[in-house]
């Protein structure tokens, strides 16, 4: 009989990597590359660094900064009011709320925000006054909507609507994500329904919830350079504003591509932040 004996098991305290040539092609690859791009961006005097550095703080600049900041606040906070109603529509055990907030959902994930904002920029074509009173009763008071329906109030409403039915599927998707056996556990300890979504609903909910919201928060920042089409001051306007003026049109959109490069990076940070929290717990890291 053939004895078979163990293979001596490996040391790994000699062991060494092995070696993968195609990784130092990619990497080397990767090194020109970017070696190239970081010369083509310095070399090119053709993107005119010192007027981006001249226009960068230029007031005008900072003014549509702050509006587009404000827009993509207002936008989600509205945005995020809205769709909790939604998602709780969604969820709702009564069909026709079901059924109206799932078209809801439907016509403003359907349709193209830009179309969007120009329809409410033009709302007083169909609407010539604004009003409030009883359905088919008396007003009590009305207004000239093109007085209302300003480029501010139109950017407000076309943004809040669309963001609006994104986040309702989020938060949607983040309270089914929640094992029903938490709510039968806590209601075996006597809480209350609203005791039972705040505490324990709601925090496992964020941790599926902020990655996505976060990331809508972030297209909606970017999504306001749409308004410049309904003449609203944000950061793309103003920057146009000003090239249509000097005709530097290249340095101009870089000035506008590090703001926006800038916000987005601030808001990445915090976004990751927030999904540390909430993952404590979780696998996540604290």
């Amino acid at each position: 009989m053939t004895t078979l004996t163990a293979a001596p098991p490996d040391d790994v305290a000699t062991a060494r990597h092995r070696f993968r040539p195609w990784r130092w092609v990619a990497g080397i690859v990767l090194a020109v590359v970017t070696a190239q791009l970081a010369w083509f961006l310095i070399g090119n005097s053709r993107f005119q660094w010192d007027v981006v550095a001249e226009y960068l703080f230029d007031p005008t600049v900072l003014a549509g900064l702050g509006t587009t900041v404000l827009l993509a606040v207002v936008a989600m906070v509205i945005g995020s009011l809205v769709g909790g109603l939604l998602a709780a529509a969604q969820l709702s055990d009564f069909p026709p709320l079901r059924w109206a907030a799932t078209v809801y959902i439907g016509v403003f994930r359907g349709i193209p925000p830009l179309v969007q904002l120009i329809f409410w920029f033009n709302l007083a074509y169909l609407l010539p006054r604004l009003s409030i009173g009883i359905p088919f009763g008396p007003v009590f008071a009305s207004w000239d909507a093109n007085l209302v329906i300003t480029p501010l109030t139109a950017a407000i409403i076309g943004l809040s609507l669309v963001e609006s039915a994104y986040l309702a599927e989020i938060i949607r998707a983040g309270l089914l994500g929640v094992d029903s056996g938490q709510r039968d556990a806590a209601r075996a300890m006597g809480f209350t329904p609203g005791q039972t979504f705040m505490r324990v609903v709601l925090p496992q909910a964020m941790r599926t919830i902020i990655p996505p919201a976060g990331s809508q928060f972030i297209s909606v920042l970017k999504g306001t350079a749409l308004v410049s089409v309904i003449a609203m001051a944000d950061l793309l306007h103003s920057v146009q504003v000003i090239y249509n003026r000097t005709y530097q049109i290249v340095p101009m959109l870089l000035v506008a591509c590090l703001w926006y490069l800038a916000v987005v990076t601030l808001l990445t940070i915090g976004q990751r932040r927030l999904e540390r929290h909430f993952s404590r717990g979780h696998g996540g890291r604290k």
